[in-house]
């Protein structure tokens, strides 16, 4: 079993780091220490995405092939020099979600030792979570679908998109789609996004039903 651990300092803060020889991508030997250094090497690229906005955290504790878990409410063993912010719960009564603020290096290091291989930042961020920042369309293909059909969809969407004057976005999503982000400039609500959003994803439905379906089976 994986022991080796260590303490590092990054910035003012002192973390212990656990279980560093664990495989977490037993296919190319990718232990839980290359991935928290990678996290280290590419964190002037991923903490301008994440400051400020509230995180939901999917953990992989034996690695991308074991059982993985979301998590939403910062855990009890959160440091306290660890930013969190209070979100309602909008489906089911109880005390206020504590999101975490990944905002400087110290803190991505902390959540890559919890083997949080997937990092979710909402739309909106912590000082306005009414307002959206941007437009998503999530491209995942399905049964006989690959990524060369989540392709081949964006670039209907841009078209679409630019018709209507807005800019996007690509990028990959996980493993074998792609998102599509549209900018927002101007202070709307995700009351105006969401049917918006909705419109477009039934107008492309309607015009390319082989392809293309604009609600999630589950």
């Amino acid at each position: 079993m994986a022991r080796k651990s260590e303490q590092v300092t990054i910035g003012r803060r002192r973390i212990e780091l656990s279980n560093l020889d664990k495989l977490l991508y037993p296919g190319t030997r990718f232990t839980k220490a290359k991935v928290i250094d990678y996290y280290i090497k590419a964190s002037k690229y991923i903490l301008p995405h994440l400051k400020n906005r509230p995180i939901t955290l999917k953990r992989f504790p034996e690695g991308i092939f074991g059982e993985a878990f979301y998590e939403k409410d910062a855990p009890a063993f959160t440091p306290k020099w660890v930013k969190t912010v209070p979100v309602p719960r909008r489906e089911t009564p109880g005390p206020d979600i504590q999101y975490i603020l990944i905002n400087d290096l110290s803190t991505l290091v902390w959540v890559a030792n919890l083997a949080t291989l997937e990092i979710h930042p909402f739309l909106h961020t912590a000082a306005r979570i009414d307002r959206p920042t941007a437009v998503v369309f999530d491209h995942d293909p399905g049964a006989g679908a690959n990524v060369l059909d989540s392709a081949r969809v964006a670039l209907m969407l841009r078209e679409l998109l630019q018709r209507l004057g807005l800019e996007s976005y690509v990028k990959v999503s996980g493993s074998k789609g792609l998102q599509v982000y549209v900018p927002l400039n101007s202070a709307v609500t995700y009351e105006e996004t969401q049917p918006f959003a909705e419109g477009i994803a039934k107008l492309l439905a309607q015009q390319e039903p082989e392809l293309i379906v604009w609600q999630m089976p589950k």
